[in-house]
């Protein structure tokens, strides 16, 4: 069993590598951060005085590390996924994995031709609210399940200056990513697509709404499914909605795994990724014991697993959830929604396989 430290470099050190990478590359215990990009500033030799600082993604490629995280601005995910991989490194890109399928495309024929990883940061996976729905499901909690909801609720109506991701991108490539992504692990691929997307606040340049339908999904038919998020929505709804022929759960309130690393919480304690009974959704069914309300407790998140698959996959050959092959679909459905949103139409979806 090959037991070295993995030599990993980050390409940006703004609020993703700071909250997103960084501490659980530094926290576990088979890693090494190695490198960090840092344009102009020198923000992460406070925390991290052993990592080398470089200027230039050029510089962090002509270092020595085997790992590369891309995650830096959306419209640069694809050439600089690129250039890693052609230079013979490991990638994990950001969501979204590309702006357009056939970027992704390319980039998995890339990695497969060079025998290396490829994977997406589909952190979102490990999200204590979305486990739990999917032990509901898996344990056939509420019977047959029959309608889905996925929100995310976000409240700012400015538009914030001097980011990129009020110019390009949008929220259904930020935020649709998630959802998406998570409506396939729970269902599977889709048959089609039905969208509205549009931009709400005053001045915006790019999407900040979004309601998506995805139809026909292949492990579960005939569950209507219903992805939401938008900027204006003041008094949040329902994070997850989840029906079905015996009962329905409910959950309000999104993981708290954010949140904490925002507040610059180090991911290593014992109860890290864990709700309180206040942050437990509501379970209401009837089974033959009768009927039954009240909590059902969540599962724990942790998005230090991501991180472990990560070594899995590289040091003991074991299957990545998140590689970018299987990712992949999630940017053919945001360009069908685009195009239904766009045309006022159901979009039907063909995933031709990749050889």
């Amino acid at each position: 069993m090959n037991t070295k430290k993995l030599k990993t470099g980050i390409a940006s050190y703004g609020m993703s590598g700071q909250v997103f990478h960084a501490p659980f590359i530094d926290a576990h215990p088979c890693f090494e951060l190695a490198v960090i990009t840092e344009r102009s500033k020198n923000l992460s030799r406070e925390r991290y005085p052993e990592a080398r600082t470089v200027r230039s993604f050029d510089e962090l490629l002509a270092s020595d590390v085997e790992l590369v995280v891309v995650n830096t601005p959306d419209l640069t995910h694809y050439e600089y996924a690129r250039q890693a991989l052609l230079a013979g490194k490991h990638v994990i890109v950001e969501k979204p994995f590309t702006m357009k399928y056939s970027e992704g495309e390319e980039l998995v024929k890339l990695a497969d031709a060079r025998n290396l990883m490829l994977c997406v940061y589909q952190n979102r996976r490990w999200d204590a609210d979305f486990l739990t729905v999917k032990e509901i499901i898996e344990d056939n909690a509420i019977g047959r399940p029959v309608e889905f909801e996925s929100t995310f609720a976000r409240f700012r109506n400015y538009i914030q200056p001097d980011t990129w991701k009020e110019q390009t991108g949008g929220m259904t490539y930020n935020l649709g990513s998630h959802l998406i992504d998570q409506c396939l692990c729970l269902f599977g691929l889709p048959e089609a697509v039905f969208a509205d997307i549009g931009i709400l606040r005053d001045g915006g340049a790019v999407d900040d709404y979004f309601v998506i339908h995805l139809l026909g999904c292949e492990k579960a038919p005939g569950v209507k499914t219903t992805l939401k998020a938008s900027y204006l929505m003041r008094e949040p709804e329902a994070r997850f909605t989840l029906h079905g022929t015996e009962g329905s759960y409910v959950k309000y309130g999104v993981d708290r795994q954010e949140e904490l690393l925002k507040k610059g919480a180090v991911p290593d304690s014992p109860d890290w990724g864990v709700e309180t009974e206040d942050e437990w959704g509501i379970i209401n069914k009837t089974s033959a014991a009768g009927a039954y309300r009240g909590k059902y407790p969540s599962r724990r998140g942790n998005y230090m697993d991501f991180y472990e698959s990560v070594y899995q996959r590289l040091r003991n050959n074991k299957p990545l959830p998140t590689d970018a092959k299987n990712v992949l679909p999630v940017i053919r459905i945001i360009e069908a929604a685009h195009a239904s949103a766009r045309n006022r139409e159901v979009v039907a979806l063909d995933f031709t396989k990749i050889d």
